[in-house]
């Protein structure tokens, strides 16, 4: 396939890059500083405003689909206007082009007991508002017509690990594992948002990955 990866230099972007381009897909990675991303063969590093729509959907019309792992910028106190503005301007120019779109959001709007893990009181300030922002990214993609969407959250803890190509897939709630725990690594995470790519079992919903 033709990838066409926003935001293809940061943690899971980065993850997802290497996987897709070790299973032989193409990647045009969309980036503010194309220097960052990683070198990979079958890779094409383009620079792109993502809050540029029009922009945005020249670069992405040569693909066969969408992947952003945009994100508005931890410890940037505008992180929730950013992170929307930027969200809504790549399902935007997603759907003036014709292609389907995967988004990433975060585990914040995973849902225990019907309640929203961004709406608890221990759920971390530091990244509220970036979970706030990414919920209400989800919302709007939710009320979409016209356009071939899926939203993927990663597990509640998700860090740096192994790539064992086993895991199991959620909805709207956290998969947890054997102990209790919702986690998973990165790398896993990005062989459950390559497999949707190749194989979509999730359009026009929100799915999550955990152990």
């Amino acid at each position: 396939m033709k990838i066409a990866l926003i935001g293809a230099s940061g943690f899971v972007g980065g993850a997802v890059l290497k996987e897709a381009t070790s299973r032989g897909h193409e990647v045009s990675a969309i980036v503010r500083s194309p220097e960052k991303v990683a070198t990979h063969d079958g890779v094409n590093a383009v620079k792109a405003d993502v809050t540029d729509a029009g922009a945005l959907k020249a670069a992405i019309s040569d693909s066969d689909i969408v992947i952003s792992a945009f994100n508005g910028g931890w410890g940037d106190p505008d992180i929730y206007a950013k992170h929307l503005a930027g969200s809504k301007a790549i399902a935007a120019a997603a759907k003036a082009a014709g292609k389907r779109v995967i988004i990433v959001g975060g585990a914040g709007s995973l849902e225990i007991d019907g309640k929203q893990l961004v709406d608890g009181p221990d759920f971390p300030a530091a990244y509220r508002d970036g979970a706030l922002a990414a919920r209400d990214a989800l919302s709007a993609l939710r009320n979409e017509s016209g356009l071939d969407w899926s939203f993927v959250s990663p597990a509640i803890h998700l860090a740096p690990g192994e790539r064992t190509g086993k895991f199991r897939v959620g909805g709207d709630q956290p998969v947890f594992d054997a102990n209790g725990e919702s986690r998973i690594s990165v790398e896993d995470l990005a062989v459950a948002i390559v497999d949707e790519a190749v194989s979509p079992k999730h359009i026009g919903k929100r799915f999550t990955a955990g152990y």
